[in-house]
């Protein structure tokens, strides 16, 4: 899924597309990194992470051209098996967040390193219920740890973010234990590699890619 001709054709709708208007002021160049961060442990390569940050085709088409991203699903987190449809969710009517896993090798990316990238250029972690054009709680801020260990890194980021006044609103970002998380239909997946001049892609992803280039700099 994620080759490196897809990577590069994502970072490309930055100069193809027009930016869009209604995502956070950018703080990519005085957000920190984490000062506590996790380890991968002796010989792991793979490690995943579930977020929520708005639209799961934006927040999926930045972690796919993160280097040490191996795979980026979207799909549901937050509410029930029977609840986990597109038509429900959308609809506000569910527990579930929009939400993408993202699958890593955390010997060249670290969880912290994703949570910097998820705070400044996924999304606005300061819209509370809503992000950008899209408004309710499935569109929410959330980090929805797997362990303490995700939670106690997560914890920390927020706080060291808000003690240094990053953001001009206070973190909405919400943690969340994963219970289950629910691939998305089919049709959503890869959903901007497959549909690069949809409106609401090139509307909203072009920003958020220009950030990320910035950080990974």
């Amino acid at each position: 899924m994620n080759t490196m001709l897809h990577k590069l054709t994502l970072l490309a709708l930055i100069f193809t597309t027009t930016a869009c208007t209604q995502a956070a002021s950018d703080v990519t160049g005085m957000i920190p990194t984490p000062a506590i961060d996790l380890k991968p442990a002796e010989g792991q390569s793979s490690a995943q992470v579930v977020l929520a940050g708005g639209c799961f085709w934006c927040t999926e088409a930045v972690f796919e051209a993160v280097p040490g991203v191996s795979d980026v699903v979207s799909g549901y987190a937050g509410g029930t098996k029977e609840d986990a449809d597109y038509d429900k969710v959308s609809a506000g009517s569910t527990a579930h967040a929009e939400a993408i896993k993202i699958t890593y090798d955390p010997s060249k990316v670290s969880f912290g390193n994703l949570l910097k990238i998820f705070f400044a250029a996924a999304h606005d972690p300061t819209q509370l219920n809503r992000q950008g054009p899209d408004s309710g709680k499935q569109y929410r801020s959330a980090i929805f740890f797997a362990d303490d260990e995700q939670k106690r890194v997560a914890e920390a980021y927020i706080k060291q973010l808000s003690d240094v006044k990053t953001f001009d609103k206070p973190i909405a970002t919400t943690l969340e234990k994963l219970d289950t998380f629910y691939p998305a239909e089919e049709y959503h997946q890869d959903f901007v590699k497959r549909n690069p001049n949809h409106g609401y892609v090139q509307q909203n992803v072009p920003q958020k890619l220009a950030k990320l280039k910035k950080i990974l700099k």
